[in-house]
């Protein structure tokens, strides 16, 4: 075959045309109802007729078209995932647990995100919400009200996010920030630092005024320190700003900021962490590999995205289920915190 041959376009007439539920009825001699019944709702038909129809349907190749199923009974099997930045590493735990939640319910998991827009977020997740069954918002920057507004159309969970009135999956923050203070406490800091997220981030919000309580009790001053973005380049740009305000430690709001941090400490001939000790958040893919490994307040990303997929099936089912899994945050001291003593 020559290089023009491999290039040319395959022509729509020389394709094989999908198989139909109607080619199936066929090959089995039931009819199509009878075939819709067996692929789509297992249990109501003898188990070998059953066996039968989804034999037939592997042999032509047959695949239930979610938007037909949906015709009669009004769900498609898919779900929507939206989050705020498909480049943040913390998300990529979040996904894999929702999928591997999905796929286990025989359910097709659809993926978007929002590029920190809340007018973004909005429009994509009511273009979304005409063609699922249900919508799962990672770190939503909405308002309350415009979630609400959107959990009243179709079932809606949301996660790192509190909102009145729509189920929520959230991890604690306390164990973790706690955990870190005591360890920054005992090796002699007492000024530090929380370089924080964006301002629409309900859980930059909630790990402020986490760390402002716990740093009070155990005598500790801290002071907030804003950045320009939540990534490795917006911690590079906050270093004048933590060099200005004298502390000794940062916590800061994600773990690229604090990975952005470290170096551009590090480039400016800083040394970290004898002169500063840097703490992020999550831990993500990566947290480890600098010299020195990133100290973190380890986030359940994977059981996170399981616990809000899982509870999202529960409210398109509409089934009566308690289900509040415990997710605490937990953390993993490594070499970016020293002792000042």
């Amino acid at each position: 075959m020559s290089e023009s041959e491999a290039l040319a376009p395959v022509r729509t007439g020389a394709r094989k045309p999908p198989a139909t539920i109607y080619d199936v009825a066929k090959a089995t001699g039931v009819s199509p109802s009878t075939v819709s019944r067996a692929l789509n709702k297992p249990g109501r038909l003898k188990e070998a007729t059953e066996r039968r129809i989804r034999d037939a349907a592997d042999q032509l190749g047959y695949r239930i078209n979610p938007m037909a199923r949906a015709l009669p009974t009004g769900k498609t099997g898919t779900l929507a995932l939206l989050v705020s930045d498909i480049t943040n590493p913390v998300y990529f735990d979040v996904v894999r647990g929702a999928e591997r939640v999905a796929t286990a319910n025989d359910q097709t998991l659809v993926f978007a995100e929002s590029q920190e827009s809340p007018e973004l977020e909005l429009a994509t997740a009511q273009r979304l919400q005409t063609s699922v069954d249900g919508l799962f918002l990672v770190a939503s920057r909405l308002t309350d009200d415009q979630i609400a507004e959107l959990a009243s159309v179709k079932p809606l969970i949301v996660a790192n996010r509190l909102v009145p009135g729509v189920t929520a999956v959230v991890p604690d923050p306390r164990p973790g920030i706690g955990a870190a203070l005591d360890q920054l406490h005992e090796f002699g800091h007492h000024r530090i630092a929380y370089l924080s997220g964006p301002e629409a981030s309900w859980m930059n919000g909630v790990r402020w005024r986490t760390l402002f309580a716990y740093a009070v009790e155990r005598g500790m001053s801290i002071v907030e320190i804003a950045s320009v973005t939540p990534t490795r380049e917006g911690g590079a740009e906050a270093l004048p700003r933590v060099l200005a305000a004298d502390v000794s430690a940062v916590f800061a709001y994600n773990d690229l900021l604090a990975l952005g941090l470290l170096r551009e400490a590090q480039h400016q001939g800083i040394e970290v962490p004898s002169r500063l000790s840097i703490v992020g958040f999550d831990d993500i893919f990566g947290a480890d590999l600098p010299t020195p490994a990133l100290s973190t307040i380890k986030s359940p990303l994977r059981e996170l995205g399981e616990a809000a997929a899982h509870r999202l099936l529960v409210e398109i089912d509409e089934r009566d289920e308690e289900y509040a899994p415990s997710l605490p945050t937990k953390f993993v001291s490594r070499e970016s915190v020293a002792d000042l003593r």
